[in-house]
């Protein structure tokens, strides 16, 4: 979803215990019990309303949608607005068109101030004027919260953001609240509640988020009990899953349990491990098996829009017969697969022929990486650019990876060895390329005094970079770096926040502006290609 007006959300706990209320696998709450249990007394509608009044600031002047469970459920609270004298009305499928659009009008114009309804406008219905969502329906759908908060966030003049009081009852065990909260924070449970934790410091550009204390508190204790997140857990959630009659891949796997991508690959462990724990067959075993299947989790990065389809077009049967009359672009996008998957196998292969080869003696892991890849495909989260700089390296700006891919996405596409690459700059002589990977955030105690170089960026458009600690402006790296464009030479950079992630964001091209100091060169890069805004708001607050 593009988020086109900002948005603050309010989680707020509330005193409904649905603990009691019948679960159905695939469906969520009874709905009858769920609208008895929310319409049980009075009380339940004046805590909407008082914490309404206290976050609105004249809720006599919003026009707020309000999403709830049943016809009953939604006429029950616009019975309490309208009493407490905030105009309200209720509206459902059950309403005819023309009730339908009246109260639609009436909310734009001001006549009411709230509208009521069920499953009626999460989709399709664009009102830009909505400047409050009021969510009573207890969903655990991305696509219907998201759905949901895209009915306020359409940007009209005069609204400058979008109030969100999400109402957080005590749920069952089942309710996932993983599913919903990951359609703004992606990557699991545990980066999830790390955002919860921190109060939500990485959320999309124009999102504020704020959870009161108890709210706060019964979404960590469901996302930590929800999902199984020990390995004998997951392991029998497979023979479930299994059992239920689905055939079990990767993908199906994810939908039923739940748990997250990253959580499969945790601690050294794949999805054939899984699979094999459970008692369920794999193929045949190759020669570094245990090896290859601990570097398949080091794969998980892969944003790039055209990565993921020529690798599974080079993991199909026989691929690396046929790989010198490949272009140079996909044979160096064969060597990036195998430097990330043959790292660590001794010896190493002397060709990328040969460590394509090398790969499909693994069928297992072919397989498994097949259904990876699918899924990485779906990954894609920021709009890329073609790197025009080098067009027959297979990478794309902003787009994610590791040292050993970028220096295979330069090489000569035949020879498989890599140079090693620790430091946070390489000169590739043959390619005219400096290479700059920086770490924005250096506050952690792996950053020696003389290391922790000021990187972060400025704007959109321009980086503030600092060289090692022995350059010179005057030597010839540092001429090199003031010159590069008289001289033909590219700069690339690459930045990560942390040391914790494996890879780098490619930022692009960088065109030298000036520099301040010596030994290290402070340099002001200008961007070819703007950052985005959620990489910005992260790389630009990684010093402050």
């Amino acid at each position: 979803m593009s988020i086109k007006t900002g948005a603050i959300h309010f989680g707020v706990s509330d005193q409904n215990d649905l603990s009691g209320v019948t679960w159905r696998r695939g469906t969520g709450y009874a709905i009858d019990e769920l609208t008895n249990v929310l319409t049980a007394d009075d009380a339940k509608a004046r805590l909407v309303i008082e914490q309404l009044r206290r976050i609105v600031p004249n809720a006599k002047s919003m026009k707020a949608l309000g999403f709830c469970v049943s016809v009953k459920h939604a006429q029950f609270m616009a019975k309490h607005f309208h009493a407490a004298g905030i105009n309200a009305t209720a509206v459902s499928a059950e309403s005819t068109t023309e009730e339908r659009a009246d109260a639609l009008h009436r909310l734009r114009s001001g006549a009411i101030q709230a509208v009521f309804s069920v499953d009626l406008f999460n989709e399709g219905i664009d009102i830009p004027s909505v400047d409050t969502l009021i969510l009573l329906r207890p969903t655990e759908s991305p696509i219907v919260f998201l759905q949901q908060l895209g009915r306020g966030l359409r940007k009209e003049q005069g609204k400058s953001t979008c109030t969100v009081l999400d109402f957080v009852a005590q749920h069952r065990r089942e309710f996932r609240f993983d599913k919903r909260l990951g359609a703004l924070i992606p990557g699991g449970r545990k980066r999830l509640i790390e955002q919860i934790e921190q109060g939500f410091p990485y959320l999309p550009s124009g999102c504020d988020m704020q959870l009161d204390m108890v709210a706060k508190e019964r979404i960590l204790a469901s996302l930590r009990s929800s999902v199984p997140n020990q390995w004998r857990q997951k392991v029998a959630e497979a023979r479930r899953v299994k059992e239920s009659g689905n055939e079990l891949s990767l993908r199906v796997f994810l939908e039923e349990s739940g748990i997250a991508l990253e959580e499969i690959y945790s601690d050294d462990h794949c999805w054939s491990k899984l699979i094999e724990d459970a008692g369920l067959p794999t193929l045949p075993a190759g020669p570094h098996e245990s090896t290859l299947r601990k570097a398949i989790g080091r794969m998980l990065h892969i944003n790039d829009v055209d990565r993921p389809t020529t690798c599974l077009t080079l993991l199909k049967p026989n691929a690396w017969t046929d790989l010198g009359r490949k272009s140079l672009k996909e044979r160096r996008c064969a060597h990036m697969l195998t430097a990330v998957m043959l790292e660590k196998v001794t010896p190493q292969p002397e060709t990328v022929e040969q460590s394509l080869r090398l790969l499909h003696d693994h069928p297992q892991v072919v397989s498994e990486l097949m259904e990876l890849l699918d899924l990485l495909k779906e990954r894609v989260d920021h709009l890329q650019a073609e790197l025009q700089s080098h067009p027959e390296a297979p990478l794309l700006v902003h787009a994610r990876y590791s040292r050993r891919e970028i220096l295979a996405s330069l090489s000569d596409g035949s020879s498989y060895r890599l140079p090693l690459w620790f430091e946070g700059v390489r000169w590739i002589p043959q390619e005219n390329v400096d290479l700059l990977a920086s770490t924005f955030d250096k506050s952690g105690n792996r950053f020696s005094p003389t290391t922790r170089y000021r990187d972060y960026a400025v704007s959109r458009s321009a980086v503030h970079w600092e060289s090692q600690s022995t350059t010179r402006s005057t030597s010839e790296t540092g001429l090199r770096y003031q010159e590069h464009e008289s001289r033909g030479s590219t700069v690339l950079l690459f930045a990560r926040l942390s040391p914790d992630e494996r890879a780098f964001w490619l930022l692009g091209p960088g065109r030298y502006q000036s520099h301040t100091g010596d030994r290290p060169m402070a340099i002001h890069w200008k961007l070819d290609v703007d950052l985005p805004g959620d990489l910005f708001a992260a790389f630009a607050a990684a010093v402050s």
